[in-house]
């Protein structure tokens, strides 16, 4: 257990981890007002069980699986009860952070739509491996499956959207 006032060490977490939960949330749900909602319901959650926290290491541990499993499951709850088509959600999406620094925003444009196409697992796995830098075996941990699920989700993930890729670039070059 901490041994720091539970007041001062919320306001502490909500500083030092706002930016990476909205990160997370942001990246999967591609929704700037889905991911703030997401990352105040996070904080909420990690207000009401601070004095569980035992670290800093477990406080990032804990606030990557809350986010994570959150992200997963509103993506299931707006897909039961969303009338949206892709295509116009795509539209409406933002540039990712990896995407946008890329000079080709064609490229850029059509890797943001693959990955958005992928399952909740498999997008969340990519997320965490490319736009928050986790290690395979730290994903694992957060989104409590093993590592081996990891790596080879991740390995078809990525055959997947190369695949796609590779298929819609030729498409346009018709």
């Amino acid at each position: 257990m901490l041994t720091f006032a539970p007041k001062a060490s919320f306001t502490d977490a909500v500083r030092q981890h706002q930016a990476m939960v909205f990160s997370i949330a942001f990246h999967f749900l591609r929704n700037r007002a889905a991911a703030e909602e997401l990352a105040q319901e996070v904080f909420l959650h990690l207000h009401k069980n601070i004095n569980a926290i035992q670290g800093p290491s477990h406080l990032l541990y804990w606030l990557r699986k809350v986010t994570t499993h959150r992200c997963i499951d509103q993506a299931r709850r707006q897909k039961l009860r969303s009338a949206v088509s892709l295509t116009e959600y795509l539209e409406h999406a933002p540039e990712p952070a990896a995407a946008s620094h890329s000079s080709d925003p064609m490229l850029a444009s059509m890797l943001r739509k693959l990955i958005a196409r992928l399952p909740e697992r498999s997008r969340m796995i990519v997320i965490l491996r490319f736009e928050e830098d986790l290690e395979p075996a730290e994903i694992a941990d957060v989104m409590n499956i093993p590592l081996g699920t990891v790596k080879s989700n991740l390995h078809r993930s990525l055959a997947v959207l190369r695949g796609k890729l590779e298929r819609e670039r030729k498409g346009v070059a018709r």
